[in-house]
């Protein structure tokens, strides 16, 4: 039998409950037949929900009409069971509705918020409708819904799913989403409190550049390769997809071929969480800080280098970084993306001028060292993350919860001026 993994890295530090941070733990979970039909039936009636309270506040906002939330809920669940279009809304649990209820009034929010600039981040756009051809279905419930058990989680009107425990829970979990992917396989998360254990405090910190030929080099001189996971799988890929293009709409068969599609992406998906997972980890175990660049990913992925780009997982790997460093009592200093790392010489600090991405090697014309480019701009990342912790932009916290300011200590031939006039 497969064990599950536990997904930590979905740290949400903005969301805490008491001071402490909320985790999702996520386990493996084996369903019955009947508790799968069940789970089909609550998928179906939580998207119904979710579809009519989206109809219902266009309506209103097209009459000029305010509803309130709990006038929306009103109508669309419990005056709706009462009609013969959605009696068949009694047979799952109320808890499911609601919960659906609610994500219908975040995504209007979320909308609403970004017309506004009231919301941070990129530009959300209306709600959409959710398919019953959507590959990947879930509900929430919160805690009258569910009950943890020794062999699983019991969920209201569809019974006891047995659990793969392979870590135990930390604390009572407020929430819990039963989430069934595009591969067939099912899945429980659960929204947690966690306490945070910060490391003991190291001396030792690191730059980070991040490519696609090198995933990230570090100013220390390692070499991290880059794995390129969907490359490897990409004729598999192909090959599949090609099958399942030839395979009728509606089909068994191609039910079945969609079903081969999404276990290798999974694949795919699962070995790249899992190297960036141990990368980062061990990035924040072995150093009290790490200055990273501040890359603007959106923008390459939509370059001739996307899938490049999206295969490499920059992204996923920054935000890792950043979320284990919180829980450790870590920093992360993002330099910012304009910062000509790979034109300055670390070791005398002359600007070069930029080059093409064709030359991975360069000699300085000042001091005449020779540069690995990539070597070079990490060490670059490294001279100016110390010199905004230095400014107190950035500051590091010890294991008490002091704050404390690391003196910038720079490389052996490179001169505090050097470095300001670098930046």
């Amino acid at each position: 039998m497969p064990t599950t993994s536990v997904v930590v890295g979905h740290l949400h530090r903005s969301n805490k409950v008491g001071g402490m941070p909320l985790v999702r733990y996520r386990y493996r979970a084996y369903q019955s037949p009947g508790q799968a039909l069940a789970l089909a039936r609550a998928f179906g009636c939580a998207r119904v929900v979710y579809n009519d309270c989206i109809r219902l506040r266009d309506a209103a906002h097209a009459a000029g009409e305010r509803l309130s939330d709990a006038e929306v809920q009103r109508r669309v669940v419990t005056l709706a069971k009462r009609t013969p279009e959605r009696v068949w809304l009694g047979e799952v649990s109320s808890v499911v509705l609601v919960q659906a209820c609610q994500d219908a009034r975040r995504a209007f929010g979320n909308w609403f918020g970004s017309l506004s600039g009231r919301r941070r981040g990129r530009r959300v756009g209306h709600p959409r409708f959710r398919s019953r051809k959507d590959n990947r279905q879930s509900i929430r419930l919160t805690r009258n819904g569910f009950g943890v058990t020794t062999r699983g989680v019991r969920i209201a009107r569809v019974g006891e799913v047995a659990l793969v425990w392979s870590r135990e829970l930390p604390s009572v979990p407020s929430s819990v989403t039963v989430i069934r992917e595009a591969d067939g396989r099912y899945h429980v998360s659960f929204v947690v409190n966690v306490v945070d254990e910060p490391y003991p405090v190291v001396s030792g910190d690191v730059g980070i550049d991040l490519g696609l030929g090198r995933l990230a080099t570090l100013s220390t001189g390692e070499v991290v390769a880059n794995p390129r996971y969907l490359r490897s799988k990409q004729r598999r890929l192909a090959r599949a997809q090609r099958a399942l293009a030839r395979k009728r709409k509606g089909s068994a068969n191609r039910r079945k071929a969609v079903r081969r599609v999404a276990v290798l992406h999974r694949k795919v998906r699962e070995t790249r969480r899992d190297h960036h997972h141990k990368l980062a980890a061990r990035l924040v175990r072995d150093n009290q800080a790490v200055y990273v660049e501040d890359l603007a990913v959106s923008g390459l992925a939509r370059s001739r280098l996307a899938r490049s780009v999206h295969d490499a997982g920059w992204a996923s790997l920054l935000g890792l970084i950043e979320e284990k460093a919180a829980r450790r009592g870590r920093i992360v200093v993002r330099v910012g993306r304009f910062f000509p790392s790979s034109q300055v010489c670390s070791a005398c600090g002359v600007k070069d001028g930029p080059k093409p991405l064709a030359v991975r090697e360069w000699v300085c014309p000042a001091c005449v060292t020779k540069h690995d480019r990539d070597l070079n701009a990490a060490r670059n990342i490294l001279f100016e993350g110390r010199r905004i912790v230095a400014a107190g932009r950035a500051e590091t916290e010890n294991a008490c919860g002091a704050d404390v300011r690391p003196d910038p200590v720079p490389a052996v031939g490179v001169e505090a001026g050097t470095l300001r006039g670098a930046a």
